[in-house]
């Protein structure tokens, strides 16, 4: 048995979390001319993950994130939004609310 490692060891756990999955996040807002993603994946970067507009108004656009919380919020026409389908409301550094999403 030597090299093996059982599943719930240090090293695989820590691999784990160190995986990217693809998270997709939309944004319901028909009205809008322009909507993009930032959060602390992309250092708050409102210019860096621009959504696409889908035939029924809504916006996409999937993300690889690593395992844990993130915080992120939509730019919507230059405003920021939070997701109402946020998994929770978390404070940034100013201590403003931003949405967050769990990855496991």
């Amino acid at each position: 048995m030597h090299g093996l490692r059982p599943s719930g060891s240090p090293l695989q756990r820590l691999q784990a979390r160190q995986t990217l999955k693809p998270i997709n996040f939309i944004c319901i807002s028909p009205e809008a001319k322009s909507v993009q993603l930032m959060g602390d994946f992309n250092d708050w970067n409102s210019e860096s993950h621009p959504m696409k507009r889908s035939f029924d108004g809504s916006w996409h656009l999937s993300v690889q994130l690593s395992h844990g919380g993130h915080h992120y919020q939509f730019v919507v026409d230059g405003k920021r939004t939070n997701d109402p389908r946020a998994q929770g409301l978390a404070r940034n550094e100013a201590g403003e609310k931003v949405s967050m999403i769990l990855v496991s």
